[in-house]
């Protein structure tokens, strides 16, 4: 989605480094996310925290972003409760449960949203585990948003709750970097999943 986790006053070096991964997203056939997208949502189940989540905070996928929607539909399909966003005009992210691909309505920037009851900002303190869009994860586990802002709100709202849930970004092998541009409000994830496998990090 296009809601990143950034508030775009970055340096330099964060920007360029999104347009050389956007870029590289963008050479990405339809068949190439796809079969990613189904990898992803098998490594996914590595995590045991995803398999043991009653709540899980989620998005939908658009474009050539790491597809989320099999993976969607195996947690929905498991009973799990997953809550995906919904962006307000301000850049901040209401949440609605997630009931099937049919219950997905086309929202502004190209998102998909759920087209149930909006249940608030602070619904995502409910969940287990948070998987957050991103570009990019480095070595030590900062996750490069694309600088909408929104999730940074969604972690700072996280944070000030103490409330402690698994923070999961899904990413292809070659977003793993060694370095991400660090700025003070940035938050750290606990793990990546690419197709590849899941690598965890140490606070």
């Amino acid at each position: 989605m296009n809601t990143g986790s950034d508030d775009g006053t970055g340096p330099t070096e964060k920007s360029a480094l999104r347009r050389e991964l956007l870029d590289r997203r963008r050479q990405l056939t339809p068949q190439d996310a796809q079969n990613a997208a189904a990898v992803l949502a098998e490594r996914a189940r590595e995590l045991d925290e995803l398999a043991e989540a009653g709540t899980v905070a989620a998005y939908v996928s658009v474009g050539r972003e790491p597809g989320t929607r099999a993976l969607l539909t195996d947690l929905h399909a498991r009973g799990v409760r997953v809550l995906l966003p919904v962006l307000l005009a301000d850049n901040d992210l209401d949440w609605a449960a997630y009931d099937g691909d049919e219950h997905l309505a086309r929202a502004g920037r190209g998102l998909l949203e759920p087209d149930g009851a909006r249940l608030g900002p602070d619904a995502v303190l409910e969940a287990d585990v948070v998987l957050l869009p991103g570009l990019a994860v480095d070595s030590g586990g900062l996750r490069l948003g694309r600088g909408g802002g929104s999730y940074d709100r969604v972690l700072d709202r996280l944070a000030k709750a103490g409330a402690d849930p698994v923070l999961v970004v899904l990413l292809y092998d070659h977003e793993v970097v060694a370095r991400v541009p660090r700025e003070p409000h940035d938050h750290p994830v606990d793990a990546v999943v690419t197709p590849s496998g899941v690598r965890r990090f140490t606070a």
